[in-house]
């Protein structure tokens, strides 16, 4: 070998590397790895395809998919996965979330809807760009356990709102004095399941009076046919049941239970009633005499006793219930006798006994007719009553008709929440009939019962309204409308065998007491009437005035309609 060979020797990198195979799984039962490697143990698994559309990056508040003819235009095929990526708070999760506070914008086919009730939503705590319902910091709201307590508020203020002022408490009719002694309380849950089946119709004892014909052009008044209220000079007799000299001569030989069909009304329709009244009882013997007590306003009509809102002004105003009670009583008054005809004597109808209430006083008596009837309560129980009829009319039959007259007032229906008469009246009569008898349902339940008691053929309605909201002295005529009794207790629910069930439970009740005087008083804020046990001289006519804390009411009301002013006097005996 030469010398200028060189030798040639082997690198390191030339070296050979041993060859070090990787760790294989034996997986009996299948195929694939038997468990994750730990860099890939909590990684989470989300299916994807590529051909699944990519909306926003970060969609808080899920109103990227808007689009109502393509809702799914951004769903994967895999379904919804996207919990796999969700973020959950460790320790408060249940009352934080994270929402958007921009104003989100609502699709085409929803806008423009419920606008109204949108604007009265909006209240105090909400804001134009902040979340109703809790605390904004910054563009985030939370939202604690503070909310559902909260709405709960919300709720009763918009009730109470509804209602307007808390209801006031109100007076008793007469003071109860330290020396009466309670009997009985009657709820009006327990008098309402009362019943006395079978009661047929009164007999007729003796019949009184004059009464005049219906006018029936009133028939054809409208709104737009108005007639003005005219004051009528005459007098209306408001006799108590003792002070009537024939129901005194047939206590002697009939009956043995006394009352006018007002005071029968009153208690029969005694669980409609809100406002305290009062009945005084005599007992001698085996009988019992019903009276009103003297100088008492318990023949004024009630206005709005059973609305949501009963008026509650003050008693010098305008729409006290006091002053709206009188001014109802005698538009009562007033239309019972303007839409008669009147007339000379020929041209009335007369019964066989004249009014027995005429007197040598001066001034025209009222067109009433009086029947004196009596009914069998069973168990030798006879009432004897006094009732009334308002005029007569000529049937399309010749017939000739008993009717009573009554008026509905209008004062103010924007204060007493109802309907505008002269809006509605003549397009919606069945609406305004509706809305008396929610407000008024006490009043006319007892004319109801004071027409079948006397055996009316029928009932007449007048719609009168006040020409001047703030002026309760002139009104007119807008309409009238009549019913038969009997259909007209089916339409506002009066049940007659329930009515004289309360009856006989009271009667029967004064007849297990000793003789002497006794006064039933609704109470005047709860749904209760009690019985009371009071002394024989209470209420008489020659006890001293000061003793009693009522102010007595005048009977003089000085009505004024049109530019004449007349006097509609109401007389008792």
């Amino acid at each position: 070998m030469s010398e200028n060979v060189i030798p040639i020797s082997k690198t390191p990198s030339q070296e050979k590397v041993a060859f070090l195979p990787g760790k294989l799984d034996w997986n009996e039962n299948g195929w694939g790895p038997c468990e994750l490697p730990e860099a890939f143990k909590d990684m989470p698994y989300q299916p994807f395809s590529k051909s699944d559309r990519l909306g926003k990056v970060s969609d808080w508040a899920g109103t990227a998919q808007t689009d109502k003819k393509y809702s799914n235009k951004y769903q994967s095929q895999f379904g919804s996965g996207g919990s796999q990526y969700s973020y959950y708070h460790d320790e408060d999760e249940t009352t934080f979330h994270l929402v958007d506070s921009a104003r989100v914008q609502k699709p085409p086919h929803q806008r423009g809807r419920f606008r109204g009730n949108a604007r009265g939503s909006r209240g105090k705590y909400s804001s134009g760009r902040g979340v109703r319902g809790g605390v904004q910091v910054g563009s985030m709201t939370t939202l604690g356990k503070s909310v559902k307590t909260r709405d709960q508020r919300r709720g009763n203020t918009r009730k109470w709102g509804m209602r307007g002022h808390p209801q006031k408490i109100r007076d008793a009719s007469v003071t109860v004095r330290p020396d009466w002694v309670a009997i009985e309380d009657m709820d009006f849950p327990r008098l309402q399941k009362l019943s006395l089946p079978g009661i047929k119709e009164g007999e007729d004892i003796a019949c009184y009076g004059t009464l005049e014909y219906y006018d029936k052009t009133y028939d054809r008044v409208n709104i737009k046919n108005e007639r003005a209220l005219q004051g009528v000079d005459r007098i209306f007799h408001k006799v108590t049941t003792t002070d009537d000299p024939v129901i005194r001569k047939l206590s002697k030989t009939r009956g043995n239970v006394y009352a006018t069909d007002s005071i029968l009304a009153t208690i029969m329709c005694c669980t409609r009633s809100n406002y305290s009244w009062d009945v005084v009882i005599e007992k001698f013997g085996d009988k019992l005499f019903m009276d009103k007590r003297d100088n008492t306003e318990f023949d004024l009509l009630t206005v709005n006793e059973t609305a949501v809102e009963p008026p509650q002004d003050d008693g010098n105003s305008l729409n006290s219930p006091r002053n709206l009670a009188i001014e109802a009583t005698f538009i009562n008054h007033n239309f019972s006798q303007q839409v008669l005809k009147g007339g000379a004597t020929e041209q009335k109808y007369k019964f066989d006994n004249s009014n027995p209430f005429l007197d040598d006083e001066e001034g025209e008596v009222a067109s009433v007719g009086y029947r004196y009837r009596s009914w069998n309560l069973n168990n030798g129980i006879e009432l004897i009553a006094r009732c009334e009829h308002d005029a007569v009319m000529i049937s399309p039959t010749g017939e000739t008709h008993f009717i009573t007259i009554k008026a509905l007032n209008e004062w103010d229906s924007k204060l007493a929440n109802g309907v505008d008469w002269r809006q509605k009246l003549d397009t919606q009569r069945g609406a305004v009939l509706a809305n008396e008898l929610r407000n008024n349902a006490c009043k006319l339940a007892k004319w109801t019962v004071q027409a079948l008691l006397a055996g009316s053929d029928q009932i007449k309605f007048g719609y009168v309204s006040r020409a001047h909201v703030r002026d309760s002295s002139k009104h007119v005529i807008l309409g009238t409308q009549q019913f038969k009794p009997h259909e007209f207790a089916t339409q506002i629910n009066l049940s007659m065998d329930n009515a004289w069930g309360i009856l006989r439970c009271i009667v029967d009740i004064c007849m297990k007491q000793k003789d002497g005087k006794y006064l039933i008083m609704k109470d005047p804020n709860k749904p209760v009437i009690r019985l009371y046990d009071i002394p024989d001289n209470t209420f008489d006519s020659d006890e001293s005035d000061e003793s009693s804390e009522e102010t007595p009411f005048k009977p003089l009301y000085n009505y004024q309609a049109g530019t004449t002013g007349s006097n509609a006097k109401e007389s008792k005996k």
